[in-house]
């Protein structure tokens, strides 16, 4: 009698890519002066739907975020922006799951641009990018989400890669 082959053992799930924060926070830049912010060229845009994006490895914190997902909006973002609430921001739905990058073209005031997968995991935060700056702000880690809140927010309320955050069914 022969023994019965043992079966390959199953692949183990492939890691998600998370890219950390620095250790070190870094320095939040101001908000651009009220001379270099440009003129809003449709005079404060279209009004977005809000949606309440919940961290529950963050203390359960909620924040409140316009929802862009038209390619409109999605270019348009947060620029022209002067001030936003600390509870308050940004959630991007960009569909194609690809290293997302964005950059700070008309955006006045500064941000933590935090990368999010379509399970709600944080795989990279690019943090206190500083406004009317073209440098492209990215993490090596594909993503679906982008939300973005103001600059040392992240840090500030305990929010990290890996962690999860809630994508409203509404959003989808």
């Amino acid at each position: 009698m022969t023994a019965a082959p043992t079966p390959a053992p199953a692949p183990a799930a492939a890691a998600k890519c998370v890219h950390p924060l620095a250790s070190a926070a870094p320095r939040i830049p101001p908000p651009a002066a009220d001379k270099d912010c440009p003129v809003d060229p449709e005079m404060g845009g279209s009004t977005l739907v809000n949606v309440d994006i919940k961290f529950p490895e963050a203390n359960g914190l909620t924040v409140t975020a316009e929802l862009a997902k038209g390619s409109h909006d999605v270019e348009r973002g947060l620029m022209y922006r002067r001030k936003m609430a600390d509870d308050h921001g940004m959630l991007f739905k960009l569909g194609e799951r690809k290293v997302q990058t964005f950059w700070m073209q008309n955006t006045c005031i500064p941000l933590d641009i935090i990368f999010v997968e379509d399970d709600g995991t944080i795989v990279g935060v690019g943090e206190c990018a500083k406004p009317l700056d073209e440098s492209i702000v990215s993490v090596p880690c594909p993503s679906q989400w982008v939300l973005e809140m103001n600059a040392g927010w992240a840090r500030k309320h305990g929010v990290k890669p890996g962690q999860k955050m809630t994508i409203p069914a509404s959003a989808r």
